[in-house]
Protein backbone atom coordinates (compact mmCIF):
# COMPACT_ATOMS: atom_id res chain seq x y z
CA UNK A 1 0.00 0.00 0.00
CA UNK A 2 1.29 3.90 -0.85
CA UNK A 3 1.73 5.74 2.37
CA UNK A 4 1.33 8.98 0.43
CA UNK A 5 3.29 10.19 -2.81
CA UNK A 6 6.47 11.53 -2.26
CA UNK A 7 7.68 14.37 -4.85
CA UNK A 8 9.79 11.97 -6.34
CA UNK A 9 7.23 9.19 -7.06
CA UNK A 10 5.17 11.57 -8.45
CA UNK A 11 8.27 13.34 -10.52
CA UNK A 12 8.75 9.60 -11.83
CA UNK A 13 5.64 8.99 -13.78
CA UNK A 14 3.94 7.02 -11.40
CA UNK A 15 0.41 6.49 -10.99
CA UNK A 16 -1.50 6.33 -7.80
CA UNK A 17 -4.58 4.04 -8.53
CA UNK A 18 -8.01 5.21 -6.23
CA UNK A 19 -7.24 1.89 -3.89
CA UNK A 20 -3.68 3.52 -3.01
CA UNK A 21 -1.28 1.02 -4.97
CA UNK A 22 1.08 2.06 -7.56
CA UNK A 23 1.21 2.14 -11.19
CA UNK A 24 4.02 2.31 -13.01
CA UNK A 25 3.57 3.88 -16.69
CA UNK A 26 6.46 2.77 -18.76
CA UNK A 27 10.44 3.38 -18.42
CA UNK A 28 12.84 5.36 -20.72
CA UNK A 29 15.96 3.07 -21.35
CA UNK A 30 19.53 4.53 -20.52
CA UNK A 31 21.97 3.47 -23.15
CA UNK A 32 25.60 3.00 -22.41
CA UNK A 33 27.24 5.22 -25.39
CA UNK A 34 30.47 2.65 -25.52
CA UNK A 35 28.27 -0.63 -26.56
CA UNK A 36 24.89 0.55 -26.58
CA UNK A 37 23.73 -1.58 -23.43
CA UNK A 38 21.08 -0.36 -21.24
CA UNK A 39 23.20 0.89 -18.37
CA UNK A 40 19.63 1.44 -16.64
CA UNK A 41 15.88 2.16 -16.73
CA UNK A 42 13.68 5.20 -15.25
CA UNK A 43 10.26 5.72 -15.08
CA UNK A 44 8.63 8.08 -18.23
CA UNK A 45 6.97 11.11 -16.82
CA UNK A 46 3.80 11.66 -18.80
CA UNK A 47 3.19 15.54 -18.76
CA UNK A 48 0.64 14.88 -16.26
CA UNK A 49 3.51 13.55 -13.62
CA UNK A 50 5.22 16.60 -14.54
CA UNK A 51 2.37 18.65 -13.66
CA UNK A 52 1.73 17.05 -10.53
CA UNK A 53 5.80 17.81 -9.52
CA UNK A 54 5.04 21.37 -9.78
CA UNK A 55 2.04 21.00 -8.21
CA UNK A 56 4.10 19.25 -5.07
CA UNK A 57 6.60 22.34 -5.84
CA UNK A 58 4.44 24.99 -5.03
CA UNK A 59 2.32 23.00 -2.49
CA UNK A 60 5.93 22.72 -0.47
CA UNK A 61 7.02 26.71 -1.07
CA UNK A 62 5.70 28.53 1.53
CA UNK A 63 6.67 25.80 4.11
CA UNK A 64 10.38 25.68 2.25
CA UNK A 65 11.01 29.12 2.21
CA UNK A 66 10.05 30.11 5.94
CA UNK A 67 12.71 27.18 6.77
CA UNK A 68 15.55 29.33 8.45
CA UNK A 69 18.59 29.90 6.06
CA UNK A 70 20.77 27.66 8.54
CA UNK A 71 18.35 24.68 8.27
CA UNK A 72 18.32 24.80 4.46
CA UNK A 73 22.30 25.27 5.09
CA UNK A 74 22.86 22.10 7.01
CA UNK A 75 20.78 19.98 4.58
CA UNK A 76 22.89 21.14 1.53
CA UNK A 77 25.97 20.49 3.81
CA UNK A 78 24.72 17.10 4.61
CA UNK A 79 23.99 16.74 0.71
CA UNK A 80 27.66 17.87 0.33
CA UNK A 81 29.33 15.20 2.41
CA UNK A 82 27.16 12.24 1.03
CA UNK A 83 27.96 12.78 -2.42
CA UNK A 84 31.45 12.76 -1.67
CA UNK A 85 31.15 9.25 0.70
CA UNK A 86 29.21 8.06 -2.20
CA UNK A 87 32.18 9.64 -4.88
CA UNK A 88 33.10 6.32 -6.75
CA UNK A 89 29.31 5.09 -6.94
CA UNK A 90 28.60 8.00 -8.56
CA UNK A 91 31.34 8.51 -11.42
CA UNK A 92 30.57 4.87 -12.31
CA UNK A 93 26.84 6.15 -12.98
CA UNK A 94 28.11 8.82 -14.76
CA UNK A 95 30.59 7.03 -16.97
CA UNK A 96 27.64 4.16 -17.90
CA UNK A 97 25.09 6.72 -19.60
CA UNK A 98 27.73 9.73 -20.47
CA UNK A 99 30.61 7.85 -21.90
CA UNK A 100 33.20 9.93 -20.64
CA UNK A 101 36.15 8.71 -18.88
CA UNK A 102 36.65 7.86 -14.70
CA UNK A 103 38.82 10.64 -14.58
CA UNK A 104 36.40 13.12 -16.17
CA UNK A 105 33.98 11.40 -14.18
CA UNK A 106 35.35 11.13 -10.74
CA UNK A 107 36.80 15.07 -11.45
CA UNK A 108 32.64 16.25 -12.43
CA UNK A 109 31.49 14.62 -8.88
CA UNK A 110 34.26 16.14 -7.29
CA UNK A 111 32.79 20.08 -8.89
CA UNK A 112 29.26 18.77 -8.45
CA UNK A 113 29.34 18.35 -4.88
CA UNK A 114 31.46 21.83 -4.21
CA UNK A 115 28.17 23.64 -5.53
CA UNK A 116 26.39 21.90 -2.30
CA UNK A 117 28.90 23.19 0.11
CA UNK A 118 29.71 26.57 -2.07
CA UNK A 119 25.42 27.45 -1.72
CA UNK A 120 25.47 25.65 1.97
CA UNK A 121 27.90 28.76 2.93
CA UNK A 122 25.52 31.20 0.51
CA UNK A 123 22.75 30.20 2.18
CA UNK A 124 22.78 31.93 5.58
CA UNK A 125 24.27 35.15 3.53
CA UNK A 126 21.10 36.36 1.62
CA UNK A 127 22.01 40.32 2.19
CA UNK A 128 19.51 43.04 2.32
CA UNK A 129 19.68 46.97 2.81
CA UNK A 130 18.74 49.64 4.93
CA UNK A 131 19.43 53.31 4.96
CA UNK A 132 18.01 56.59 5.01
CA UNK A 133 16.64 58.19 1.58
CA UNK A 134 19.00 61.14 0.65
CA UNK A 135 16.23 63.40 0.55
CA UNK A 136 16.08 62.54 4.81
CA UNK A 137 12.29 62.27 3.86
CA UNK A 138 11.92 58.42 4.28
CA UNK A 139 13.80 55.38 5.28
CA UNK A 140 14.42 52.46 2.34
CA UNK A 141 14.46 49.27 3.66
CA UNK A 142 15.93 46.24 0.63
CA UNK A 143 15.22 42.71 1.14
CA UNK A 144 15.69 39.59 -1.01
CA UNK A 145 13.14 36.54 -1.35
CA UNK A 146 13.00 33.61 -2.77
CA UNK A 147 11.55 33.77 -6.99
CA UNK A 148 9.35 30.68 -6.01
CA UNK A 149 8.91 27.23 -7.91
CA UNK A 150 11.56 26.63 -10.67
CA UNK A 151 12.00 24.52 -13.48
CA UNK A 152 15.66 23.78 -13.63
CA UNK A 153 16.62 21.81 -17.21
CA UNK A 154 19.82 20.33 -17.52
CA UNK A 155 22.06 19.03 -20.64
CA UNK A 156 24.00 15.42 -21.17
CA UNK A 157 27.08 16.29 -21.11
CA UNK A 158 27.86 17.01 -17.11
CA UNK A 159 24.52 15.24 -15.82
CA UNK A 160 25.52 15.98 -11.83
CA UNK A 161 26.94 19.33 -12.16
CA UNK A 162 25.00 21.20 -14.22
CA UNK A 163 22.22 19.79 -12.02
CA UNK A 164 24.35 20.46 -8.94
CA UNK A 165 24.94 24.19 -10.05
CA UNK A 166 21.24 24.79 -10.21
CA UNK A 167 19.41 22.79 -7.33
CA UNK A 168 22.47 24.24 -4.79
CA UNK A 169 21.44 27.89 -4.92
CA UNK A 170 17.84 27.37 -5.59
CA UNK A 171 17.30 25.38 -2.36
CA UNK A 172 20.04 27.76 -0.56
CA UNK A 173 17.18 30.67 -1.42
CA UNK A 174 14.34 28.88 -0.32
CA UNK A 175 12.97 27.64 -3.88
CA UNK A 176 11.52 24.90 -4.50
CA UNK A 177 12.43 23.04 -8.08
CA UNK A 178 11.49 20.50 -10.73
CA UNK A 179 14.34 19.00 -12.12
CA UNK A 180 14.06 17.84 -16.04
CA UNK A 181 17.25 16.76 -16.74
CA UNK A 182 18.63 14.84 -20.50
CA UNK A 183 16.91 11.83 -21.50
CA UNK A 184 20.30 10.50 -22.01
CA UNK A 185 21.96 10.69 -18.60
CA UNK A 186 18.86 10.63 -16.36
CA UNK A 187 20.28 8.31 -13.96
CA UNK A 188 22.88 10.80 -12.27
CA UNK A 189 19.73 13.32 -11.41
CA UNK A 190 18.27 10.74 -10.08
CA UNK A 191 20.97 9.83 -7.45
CA UNK A 192 21.24 13.51 -6.85
CA UNK A 193 17.99 13.61 -5.83
CA UNK A 194 18.01 10.83 -3.87
CA UNK A 195 21.24 12.45 -2.04
CA UNK A 196 19.05 14.93 -1.22
CA UNK A 197 16.02 13.22 0.22
CA UNK A 198 18.37 11.60 2.54
CA UNK A 199 19.90 14.61 3.51
CA UNK A 200 16.72 15.81 4.86
CA UNK A 201 14.78 18.04 1.97
CA UNK A 202 11.19 17.86 2.65
CA UNK A 203 8.78 16.36 -0.04
CA UNK A 204 8.11 18.12 -2.87
CA UNK A 205 10.87 20.55 -2.38
CA UNK A 206 13.22 18.73 -4.91
CA UNK A 207 11.44 16.21 -7.75
CA UNK A 208 13.09 14.84 -10.98
CA UNK A 209 11.27 14.40 -14.17
CA UNK A 210 12.04 12.44 -17.43
CA UNK A 211 9.33 13.11 -20.15
CA UNK A 212 10.16 11.74 -23.60
CA UNK A 213 9.94 13.89 -25.85
CA UNK A 214 10.87 16.48 -23.42
CA UNK A 215 9.13 19.74 -25.56
CA UNK A 216 5.72 19.45 -24.84
CA UNK A 217 6.31 18.64 -20.94
CA UNK A 218 8.32 21.65 -20.41
CA UNK A 219 6.07 23.90 -22.61
CA UNK A 220 2.96 22.31 -20.13
CA UNK A 221 5.00 23.65 -16.79
CA UNK A 222 5.79 27.00 -18.23
CA UNK A 223 2.35 27.21 -19.14
CA UNK A 224 0.97 25.90 -15.72
CA UNK A 225 0.85 29.35 -14.12
CA UNK A 226 3.11 28.10 -10.92
CA UNK A 227 6.68 28.40 -12.70
CA UNK A 228 8.16 31.26 -12.15
CA UNK A 229 11.93 30.52 -12.47
CA UNK A 230 13.04 28.62 -15.55
CA UNK A 231 17.08 27.68 -15.58
CA UNK A 232 18.12 26.34 -18.58
CA UNK A 233 21.94 24.88 -19.83
CA UNK A 234 22.29 23.98 -23.55
CA UNK A 235 21.88 24.86 -26.81
CA UNK A 236 21.46 28.42 -27.87
CA UNK A 237 18.10 27.83 -30.43
CA UNK A 238 16.49 25.53 -27.86
CA UNK A 239 17.49 28.40 -25.59
CA UNK A 240 15.37 31.01 -27.88
CA UNK A 241 12.64 28.72 -28.17
CA UNK A 242 12.29 28.46 -24.02
CA UNK A 243 12.79 32.27 -23.55
CA UNK A 244 10.12 32.85 -26.35
CA UNK A 245 7.91 30.65 -24.47
CA UNK A 246 8.66 31.70 -21.20
CA UNK A 247 7.89 35.68 -22.14
CA UNK A 248 4.61 35.09 -22.26
CA UNK A 249 4.01 34.27 -18.39
CA UNK A 250 6.85 36.67 -17.97
CA UNK A 251 8.85 33.91 -16.43
CA UNK A 252 12.25 34.86 -14.59
CA UNK A 253 15.04 33.42 -16.78
CA UNK A 254 18.84 32.33 -16.83
CA UNK A 255 20.40 30.88 -19.85
CA UNK A 256 23.79 29.26 -20.19
CA UNK A 257 23.88 28.53 -23.88
CA UNK A 258 26.13 27.63 -26.31
CA UNK A 259 29.94 28.28 -26.76
CA UNK A 260 32.78 29.08 -29.54
CA UNK A 261 35.72 29.32 -27.55
CA UNK A 262 38.48 31.14 -28.91
CA UNK A 263 42.22 29.90 -28.11
CA UNK A 264 45.06 32.57 -28.59
CA UNK A 265 48.51 31.74 -28.23
CA UNK A 266 50.64 34.51 -28.92
CA UNK A 267 54.23 34.62 -30.03
CA UNK A 268 55.62 35.33 -26.46
CA UNK A 269 53.99 32.59 -24.95
CA UNK A 270 55.24 29.43 -23.03
CA UNK A 271 54.70 26.71 -25.00
CA UNK A 272 54.46 24.22 -22.66
CA UNK A 273 52.14 26.46 -20.51
CA UNK A 274 50.62 26.74 -23.62
CA UNK A 275 49.89 23.17 -24.76
CA UNK A 276 48.92 22.05 -21.46
CA UNK A 277 46.47 24.49 -21.18
CA UNK A 278 45.48 23.76 -24.63
CA UNK A 279 45.06 20.37 -23.64
CA UNK A 280 42.58 21.17 -20.41
CA UNK A 281 40.95 23.46 -22.47
CA UNK A 282 40.33 21.25 -25.55
CA UNK A 283 39.67 17.86 -24.43
CA UNK A 284 38.19 17.65 -20.63
CA UNK A 285 34.92 15.95 -21.71
CA UNK A 286 36.43 14.48 -24.50
CA UNK A 287 36.18 18.37 -25.87
CA UNK A 288 32.23 18.00 -24.88
CA UNK A 289 31.65 21.61 -23.16
CA UNK A 290 30.33 24.76 -23.70
CA UNK A 291 33.54 25.75 -22.58
CA UNK A 292 35.20 24.06 -25.01
CA UNK A 293 38.63 25.28 -27.00
CA UNK A 294 36.93 26.10 -30.58
CA UNK A 295 39.47 27.97 -32.47
CA UNK A 296 42.81 27.72 -32.24
CA UNK A 297 44.38 30.85 -33.47
CA UNK A 298 48.58 30.31 -33.11
CA UNK A 299 51.11 33.36 -34.27
CA UNK A 300 52.93 31.95 -36.96
CA UNK A 301 56.30 32.52 -35.08
CA UNK A 302 55.47 29.45 -32.70
CA UNK A 303 53.22 28.25 -35.08
CA UNK A 304 54.90 24.91 -36.05
CA UNK A 305 56.53 24.10 -32.97
CA UNK A 306 53.12 24.57 -30.99
CA UNK A 307 51.12 22.21 -33.29
CA UNK A 308 54.26 19.75 -32.85
CA UNK A 309 54.11 19.41 -29.40
CA UNK A 310 49.93 19.99 -28.96
CA UNK A 311 49.75 16.98 -32.03
CA UNK A 312 52.18 14.74 -29.66
CA UNK A 313 50.06 15.22 -27.08
CA UNK A 314 46.71 14.59 -28.56
CA UNK A 315 47.85 11.27 -30.82
CA UNK A 316 48.69 9.98 -27.69
CA UNK A 317 45.31 10.18 -25.85
CA UNK A 318 43.35 6.83 -26.24
CA UNK A 319 39.83 6.15 -27.27
CA UNK A 320 37.96 3.25 -25.67
CA UNK A 321 35.69 2.29 -22.56
CA UNK A 322 35.59 5.14 -20.18
CA UNK A 323 35.57 2.49 -17.14
CA UNK A 324 39.11 1.42 -18.76
CA UNK A 325 41.86 3.04 -16.90
CA UNK A 326 44.01 2.90 -20.22
CA UNK A 327 41.37 4.82 -21.78
CA UNK A 328 41.93 8.96 -22.09
CA UNK A 329 39.03 9.65 -24.52
CA UNK A 330 35.48 8.07 -24.16
CA UNK A 331 32.55 8.19 -26.68
CA UNK A 332 30.27 11.28 -27.13
CA UNK A 333 27.16 10.32 -25.89
CA UNK A 334 25.21 9.01 -28.99
CA UNK A 335 25.19 8.14 -32.73
CA UNK A 336 23.75 11.76 -33.52
CA UNK A 337 26.94 13.65 -31.83
CA UNK A 338 29.54 11.26 -33.61
CA UNK A 339 28.08 11.94 -36.96
CA UNK A 340 28.05 15.78 -35.99
CA UNK A 341 31.82 15.84 -35.29
CA UNK A 342 32.41 13.55 -38.45
CA UNK A 343 30.47 16.38 -40.79
CA UNK A 344 32.41 19.53 -39.01
CA UNK A 345 35.34 17.69 -39.51
CA UNK A 346 34.97 16.39 -43.22
CA UNK A 347 33.67 19.47 -44.33
CA UNK A 348 36.46 21.39 -43.23
CA UNK A 349 39.10 19.00 -44.69
CA UNK A 350 36.86 19.65 -47.87
CA UNK A 351 37.42 23.67 -47.14
CA UNK A 352 41.20 22.84 -46.97
CA UNK A 353 42.23 21.64 -43.41
CA UNK A 354 44.75 18.93 -43.01
CA UNK A 355 44.33 16.21 -40.97
CA UNK A 356 47.31 16.08 -38.60
CA UNK A 357 45.90 13.21 -35.83
CA UNK A 358 42.42 11.35 -35.89
CA UNK A 359 39.99 12.56 -38.05
CA UNK A 360 37.92 9.29 -38.14
CA UNK A 361 35.18 7.49 -36.03
CA UNK A 362 36.32 4.93 -34.10
CA UNK A 363 37.03 1.49 -35.44
CA UNK A 364 34.63 -0.15 -32.53
CA UNK A 365 30.90 0.00 -32.71
CA UNK A 366 30.75 2.57 -29.86
CA UNK A 367 30.02 6.46 -30.37
CA UNK A 368 33.78 7.70 -30.20
CA UNK A 369 35.98 9.77 -33.03
CA UNK A 370 39.39 9.78 -32.68
CA UNK A 371 41.14 13.21 -31.02
CA UNK A 372 41.83 15.40 -34.12
CA UNK A 373 44.02 18.25 -35.00
CA UNK A 374 43.63 20.21 -37.86
CA UNK A 375 45.59 22.50 -39.58
CA UNK A 376 45.88 25.00 -42.59
CA UNK A 377 42.43 25.98 -41.39
CA UNK A 378 41.43 29.52 -43.00
CA UNK A 379 39.42 31.98 -41.33
CA UNK A 380 36.57 31.35 -43.26
CA UNK A 381 36.42 27.72 -42.96
CA UNK A 382 32.96 26.75 -42.09
CA UNK A 383 34.50 24.23 -38.85
CA UNK A 384 35.40 28.03 -36.80
CA UNK A 385 31.27 29.22 -37.13
CA UNK A 386 30.37 26.11 -35.14
CA UNK A 387 30.21 24.56 -31.94
CA UNK A 388 32.27 21.32 -32.37
CA UNK A 389 31.24 19.70 -29.24
CA UNK A 390 33.92 16.96 -29.30
CA UNK A 391 37.70 16.15 -29.93
CA UNK A 392 38.87 18.46 -32.73
CA UNK A 393 41.34 21.27 -32.74
CA UNK A 394 41.45 23.48 -35.56
CA UNK A 395 44.40 25.72 -35.71
CA UNK A 396 44.58 28.63 -37.85
CA UNK A 397 47.82 30.90 -38.21
CA UNK A 398 47.86 34.63 -37.82
CA UNK A 399 50.53 37.29 -38.02
CA UNK A 400 48.36 40.28 -37.01
CA UNK A 401 48.12 40.32 -32.88
CA UNK A 402 45.70 43.47 -33.41
CA UNK A 403 43.37 41.88 -35.89
CA UNK A 404 42.92 38.35 -34.09
CA UNK A 405 41.05 40.18 -31.82
CA UNK A 406 38.26 40.99 -34.55
CA UNK A 407 38.20 37.30 -35.17
CA UNK A 408 37.86 36.43 -31.64
CA UNK A 409 34.53 38.41 -31.54
CA UNK A 410 33.04 37.75 -35.05
CA UNK A 411 30.77 35.01 -33.53
CA UNK A 412 27.57 35.18 -32.45
CA UNK A 413 28.64 33.44 -28.99
CA UNK A 414 30.46 34.93 -26.29
CA UNK A 415 30.95 32.60 -23.51
CA UNK A 416 34.53 31.95 -22.89
CA UNK A 417 37.64 32.83 -24.49
CA UNK A 418 41.34 31.89 -23.75
CA UNK A 419 44.40 33.87 -23.71
CA UNK A 420 48.22 32.67 -23.29
CA UNK A 421 51.31 35.20 -23.48
CA UNK A 422 53.84 36.18 -21.22
CA UNK A 423 52.89 39.83 -20.94
CA UNK A 424 50.44 40.07 -17.80
CA UNK A 425 49.51 43.74 -19.16
CA UNK A 426 48.88 42.59 -22.75
CA UNK A 427 47.19 39.38 -21.63
CA UNK A 428 44.40 41.76 -19.19
CA UNK A 429 44.32 44.47 -22.52
CA UNK A 430 43.22 42.04 -24.90
CA UNK A 431 40.97 40.03 -22.61
CA UNK A 432 39.06 43.46 -21.27
CA UNK A 433 38.33 43.79 -25.31
CA UNK A 434 37.19 40.07 -25.64
CA UNK A 435 33.33 39.67 -26.17
CA UNK A 436 33.03 36.80 -23.53
CA UNK A 437 31.72 36.35 -19.73
CA UNK A 438 34.78 34.30 -18.88
CA UNK A 439 38.61 34.64 -19.91
CA UNK A 440 41.40 32.17 -18.90
CA UNK A 441 44.60 33.99 -19.08
CA UNK A 442 47.23 31.07 -19.19
CA UNK A 443 44.87 28.37 -18.09
CA UNK A 444 42.48 26.49 -19.27
CA UNK A 445 40.08 25.62 -16.93
CA UNK A 446 37.69 28.69 -15.50
CA UNK A 447 34.97 26.88 -13.99
CA UNK A 448 34.71 27.25 -10.20
CA UNK A 449 31.43 26.70 -8.05
CA UNK A 450 32.94 30.43 -6.37
CA UNK A 451 33.26 32.00 -9.84
CA UNK A 452 30.33 33.76 -12.01
CA UNK A 453 29.93 31.63 -14.89
CA UNK A 454 28.38 32.67 -18.11
CA UNK A 455 28.41 34.38 -20.47
CA UNK A 456 27.24 37.03 -23.42
CA UNK A 457 25.66 37.67 -26.65
CA UNK A 458 24.14 34.33 -27.88
CA UNK A 459 26.08 32.52 -24.91
CA UNK A 460 23.20 33.14 -22.40
CA UNK A 461 21.37 35.47 -19.63
CA UNK A 462 22.88 35.81 -16.28
CA UNK A 463 25.15 33.75 -14.05
CA UNK A 464 25.53 31.18 -12.17
CA UNK A 465 28.34 29.81 -9.06
CA UNK A 466 29.46 32.71 -6.82
CA UNK A 467 27.17 35.03 -5.08
CA UNK A 468 25.42 35.72 -8.32
CA UNK A 469 24.43 32.30 -8.53
CA UNK A 470 22.30 32.66 -5.16
CA UNK A 471 21.05 36.46 -6.49
CA UNK A 472 19.20 34.76 -9.87
CA UNK A 473 17.28 32.61 -7.82
CA UNK A 474 16.12 35.82 -5.40
CA UNK A 475 13.84 39.06 -5.89
CA UNK A 476 14.71 42.00 -4.48
CA UNK A 477 11.81 43.68 -2.04
CA UNK A 478 12.15 47.66 -1.37
CA UNK A 479 9.56 49.59 1.29
CA UNK A 480 9.86 53.11 1.10
CA UNK A 481 8.64 54.07 4.71
CA UNK A 482 8.93 56.03 7.71
CA UNK A 483 8.84 54.37 10.87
Amino acid sequence: MCRGVSCIAVAFGVNVCDNGHMAVVKYVNVVNPFDQSVAGTVPHAEIADCLAAVDAAHDAFDTWRATAPRARAEILRRAYDLMIAEHDQLSRTIVRENGKVLADAKAEVTYAAEFFRWFSEEAVRIDGDYRRAPSGANWLLVSRQPVGVSLLATPWNFPAAMATRKIGPALAAGCTVVLKPASNTPLTAVAICDILRRAGVPDGVVSVVVPEPSGPAVTAMLQSGKVRKLSFTGSTPVGALLLAQAAERIINCSMELGGNAPLVVFDDADIDVAVEGSMLAKMRNGGAACTAANRFFVHERIHDDFVEAFTKRMSALVLGNGLDPQTNVGPLVSRKEQDNVAKLVDAAVAQGATVVCGGKRASDTSFGYHPTVLTDVQFDNAILREEIFGPVAPIVRFNDADDILTHCNSVDHGLVSYVFTRDIGRGLRFAEALETGMIGLNRGLVSDPAAPFGGVKASGLGREGGHDGLLAFLETKYVAGNW
